[in-house]
């Protein structure tokens, strides 16, 4: 028994459906360690989780779409730039390191948009781990944990946010690599190179 065509788009806008949703849970009461505060942290995680899901089945059943191509990254941008914000707006990341995502995450998705006449850019697996990388970190940083089991979890947060951060530049300047060559090797095709 296969699973119903537009699943997969569907669970990926919800993902993107979330995300305001998420942002305002996160900042109703000034971020405060309360019930919203564990809520949106849980939305956030469940939202996240599944982007493994909607590509699961994708993958599974066939029924890869380039819709699904293009929404999906949109998705994660969505809810971890929620986050990113949220976590700023309340203090407790600094602005340098959202404004270094948000510009690259901006960055990719414009020019996605721009080329999705001439061909969908499908996610490249260094992508992948960064969104991997920045999950676990805002996860991190979102569940307010510190009360809870101790100040380690502070400086757990603290590794994870600079390894997600790393991966972000190193994947952009992948990404734009990526696309330089490709570009070349179609020109060099056409007989223009």
């Amino acid at each position: 028994m296969g699973v119903p065509r537009q699943l997969p788009n569907t669970i990926t806008i919800v993902r993107i459906l979330c995300a305001p949703v998420f942002l305002w849970m996160l900042l109703a009461d000034a971020g405060a360690d309360g019930g919203l505060r564990w809520g949106a942290a849980v939305l956030f995680i469940v939202a996240i989780a599944t982007d493994g899901i909607d590509g699961h089945l994708a993958r599974r059943y066939e029924i890869v779409t380039d819709l699904g191509k293009l929404l999906d990254p949109i998705a994660d941008k969505a809810l971890t730039g929620c986050a990113f914000v949220g976590l700023s707006i309340l203090a407790e990341l600094p602005w340098w390191v959202t404004i270094i995502v948000l510009v690259r995450e901006i960055g990719i998705t414009v020019y996605r948009l721009a080329v999705v006449s001439d061909h969908v850019l499908a996610a490249a697996w260094m992508g992948k781990l960064k969104t991997v990388a920045q999950a676990v970190a805002l996860s991190f940083a979102l569940l307010p944990l510190a009360a809870v089991a101790g100040e380690w979890v502070v400086w757990v947060n603290v590794v994870t946010m600079w390894i997600a951060v790393i991966l972000t530049i190193a994947s952009g300047i992948d990404y734009v690599v990526s696309e330089v060559r490709g570009a070349r090797r179609a020109r060099a095709a056409d007989g223009r190179g």
